[in-house]
């Protein structure tokens, strides 16, 4: 349950309006967390969650045309940071491992995301130069918005693996045995 309530607090972190929070956004950490503590039946959920969300946004928010194609390198990501979620996190999480996801997730999605973005919009007249300059140009304009993801996934990660460990060794300290209860 806590993995579908994270997944819950990253659509509405994507929703809600919150430019105080200094580009918050919890996709990255849920996915990972998620990965870690369900099913491989159930990785399809959060990605057709996510993806249903993106339409929204452009649709109704932003009101840009749909193109499905300018998602696939996204929603292909969802189904990754599932994946590493899985692979690091599921059968022991370590702060070395939770460590590495919250970095590796947020780098991924900076790399796959900026050479896709790079790809489509270096074309004559484009925003981007076809070469190895303009995708550099590229990755450089990417670079706030990864400092926040990282921030973002390091906060949500260390918020839902942190959380229940800091709970059991309270929960421990105050019954040690011999010592009286307050």
């Amino acid at each position: 349950m806590p993995a579908y309530l994270l997944l819950l607090a990253a659509l509405l972190s994507r929703v809600i309006p919150h430019a105080g929070w200094f580009g918050f956004t919890a996709i990255g950490g849920s996915l990972l967390y998620f990965g870690a503590k369900r099913s491989w039946r159930e990785m399809l959920l959060p990605v057709a969650a996510l993806a249903g969300l993106d339409y929204y946004l452009t649709t109704h928010v932003y009101s840009y045309d749909f193109l499905w194609q300018d998602y696939l390198v996204t929603w292909a990501w969802y189904a990754a940071a599932i994946v590493l979620g899985a692979i690091l996190l599921a059968r022991r999480a370590t702060v070395l491992r939770v460590a590495s996801a919250a970095i590796l997730g947020p780098t991924s999605f900076f790399l796959a995301s900026n050479y896709a973005a790079w790809l489509s919009l270096n074309h004559p007249g484009g925003m981007y130069a076809p070469t190895f300059a303009g995708l550099l140009t590229c990755f450089y304009a990417g670079l706030p918005f990864y400092g926040r993801d990282l921030v973002s996934t390091a906060l949500v990660l260390t918020f839902a693996f942190g959380l229940p460990v800091a709970l059991r060794r309270f929960q421990a300290d105050r019954h040690l045995p011999g010592q009286p209860v307050l």
